[in-house]
């Protein structure tokens, strides 16, 4: 068993949040290795625009893999990096399956239940596809 967390990072105040409050548990367990995840997938409806919004959504998750391995390195936290072409939600239960985590951690921006449900967030949606434990940290609103 792995035993990593996965932390799903946006670079939004959710996102800098769940990385923190990772970065914490990680060294009060001995170091867990860290999981550093961001997971994109252009809306169905960008229409023939698509490869395009693909590219500058990888560049923007490359550009944020740089920061929280900065932080996550800077903590001496042991960590890995994850880009992948998914939906958030799903990218981010594929991976901690595959590395058998006992943890997912996302950020919240503090909306409703109701309006999170409807819209689907992402913490909502990881509470349907994964039967791990999910924390959600809220960022900064």
């Amino acid at each position: 068993m792995d035993g990593a967390l996965v932390v799903g990072y946006d670079g939004l105040p959710g996102g800098e949040a769940a990385l923190e409050e990772a970065i914490s548990l990680a060294r009060a367990s001995g170091n867990t290795r860290l999981v550093l995840v961001f997971a994109y997938e252009p809306p169905a409806r960008a229409g023939g625009e698509v490869a395009d919004l693909r590219e500058v959504l990888r560049e923007m998750g490359e550009e944020l893999e740089v920061k929280a391995h900065e932080k996550a390195e800077a903590a001496g936290v042991d960590h890995e990096l994850v880009l992948i072409d998914a939906r958030p939600a799903q990218g981010l239960a594929q991976i901690a399956e595959d590395h058998d985590a006992r943890m997912i951690i996302v950020g919240g921006a503090g909306e409703a239940p109701l309006k999170g449900a409807i819209l689907g967030s992402v913490p909502h949606k990881l509470l349907h596809l994964t039967d791990r434990p999910v924390l959600v940290v809220r960022g900064e609103v």
